[in-house]
């Protein structure tokens, strides 16, 4: 066995790769790019490469996986030259978020122990009123019960509204304090 490092044999492969890509791309620039690529996963990963084999069907199988790979990845992108999508898109600050889910623990933790128990089953936990009731030893109608003066609590506390909308950014809070869980009461 030679002791020659497989890598002196990179540069030999380096026009047909380059024929290889132009055929798959159909553009110079981007084959070059697929060859730079496939260049730098075989360097990276050469102790991968088992000597005595054929260096040339392992570079090429390099270039083709990577050449599907960014086919498959052109594919979930969307295509925005001027920038008109890209304007369209906002994000809400997350602090807002955190600075309301801080004011929802503080009132969470000024309800009594049997209203913020009932709350989290049905709100946050997702029971039915009938299995947290079950899992307190309690009758439906004190679940009910608990569960609509916890959430009538929780809003004072916070000093929403009725009709005043809250955003946060937790699905498990907003269940909390759901109106439609309330409308079901």
């Amino acid at each position: 066995m030679s002791n020659a490092d497989p890598r002196d044999e990179l540069v030999e492969h380096l026009p047909a790769m380059r024929a290889f890509a132009i055929s798959l791309t159909r553009n110079n620039a981007t084959a070059d790019d697929m060859v730079q690529d496939t260049l730098v996963k075989a360097w990276t990963n050469i102790e991968k490469f088992e000597v005595g084999t054929n260096m040339r069907a392992w570079l090429f199988t390099i270039l083709r996986n990577t050449y599907y790979s960014s086919r498959r990845k052109a594919k979930r992108e969307v295509a925005d030259v001027d920038g008109t999508f890209t304007e369209g898109l906002a994000e809400k600050p997350a602090h807002d978020g955190h600075l309301q889910m801080q004011d929802f623990r503080v009132a969470l933790g000024k309800l009594k122990d049997e209203q913020r128990e009932a709350l989290l089953l049905i709100g946050a936990s997702g029971f039915s009123y009938e299995e947290a009731a079950e899992m307190c030893g309690v009758a439906v109608g004190t679940i009910k019960s608990r569960t609509n003066r916890a959430r009538k609590q929780m809003a004072e506390l916070m000093g929403l509204k009725e009709d005043e909308a809250m955003e946060m950014t937790d699905d498990a809070t907003m269940s909390v304090l759901s109106a439609s869980k309330m409308a079901s009461f």
